[in-house]
C-alpha cells in the first residue's frame, strides 16, 4: 500500500506536480513513518531531478541497465583471466575495458535520440551530427 501511494508522486506529468504530490504524500504517511518521510522530503530535489529535462528521457536516466551492461562486460572478462598477479594489473584491464566501452558508446550507440538532445541543449540538430569533435577536444 505505501508502494503504492508513494508511486504516485513519479506518475506525474510535471516536476511541479510530483512536488505537490510528494507534499501529499508525506503529508499522508508522517504519522505512520516519520522517519521515512523526512527522507524523502529532504531528497525531493534529488528525487525529482529527472524530470527538469524533456520527457522522452525520463525512461533512460531513470534505467540502471548501461550500468548493469558495463558491471556485466567487466564481470565476465575478468572471469575470464581469473586471478590476476597485481593490483596495477586489474586496474589496466578495467581500465582498457571502460577506455572501450567509451569508445564504442560514442560511435555506435545513440542512448537518446538527436532530437531529444536538441531539445535538450537548444541547438540545432545539425550541430549533434559531429559529437566526436567537441567530445576529442
Amino acid at each position: 500500500m505505501v508502494s503504492s501511494i508513494v508511486r504516485t508522486i513519479f506518475a506525474q506529468p510535471t516536476q511541479e506536480a510530483a512536488k505537490q504530490q510528494l507534499a501529499v504524500v508525506v503529508e499522508q504517511l508522517q504519522g505512520k513513518f516519520p522517519k521515512a518521510m523526512d527522507v524523502l522530503e529532504r531528497a525531493e530535489e534529488d528525487v525529482l531531478a529527472y524530470m527538469a529535462f524533456p520527457k522522452e528521457h525520463w525512461k533512460q536516466i531513470c534505467s540502471t541497465n548501461p550500468l548493469e551492461r558495463l558491471n556485466r562486460e567487466l564481470r565476465r572478462r575478468f572471469d575470464v583471466v581469473g586471478i590476476f598477479p597485481n593490483r596495477e594489473s586489474v586496474i589496466r584491464l578495467g581500465g582498457a575495458i571502460l577506455q572501450e566501452q567509451n569508445d564504442e558508446w560514442i560511435v555506435a550507440r545513440r542512448y537518446f535520440s538527436r532530437e531529444s538532445m536538441a531539445k535538450l541543449t537548444g541547438t540545432d540538430k545539425q550541430q549533434l551530427l559531429a559529437p566526436t569533435s567537441v567530445l576529442h577536444k
